[in-house]
């Protein structure tokens, strides 16, 4: 309505009221106005409805969406068949193979019993 205004200049506005005047009369401007007031204020309560309605759809959707649900699925999804792999891979790493190693050391385990005395020892 501002926006309206705007481009309209005062004596425009005189002229169009008295038009309204001479058009409808002094008896009939109270009822007319009161009925534009109604109109108006009508419009606005089917706008803010309106809107309302607009925000609700979509509380609704976002609801029937369940966006975290869904990235928590796909996130799972992606996720088990890289850790299951990682599962395996530690399996055969950690496990003890009964292959010696290509460098060649052996373990060679000797027990020494207390009262015998090593080599070299006088």
């Amino acid at each position: 309505m501002v926006l309206f205004l705007s481009d309209v200049a005062g004596s425009e506005i005189l002229l169009i009221l008295l038009f309204v005047l001479i058009f409808f009369g002094s008896k009939s401007i109270p009822n007319l106005a009161r009925t534009l007031g109604k109109t108006i204020h009508q419009i606005k309560n089917a706008s803010e409805d309106l809107q309302n309605e607009i925000k609700q759809s979509g509380l609704d959707m976002k609801k029937d969406m369940n966006f975290s649900e869904v990235f928590r699925d796909t996130s799972k999804a992606i996720t088990d068949p890289i850790e299951a792999n990682i599962y395996e891979m530690d399996n055969v790493i950690n496990a003890p193979s009964n292959v010696q190693s290509y460098a060649g050391t052996k373990k060679i385990e000797t027990e020494v019993k207390p009262d015998q005395q090593l080599e070299g020892e006088a």
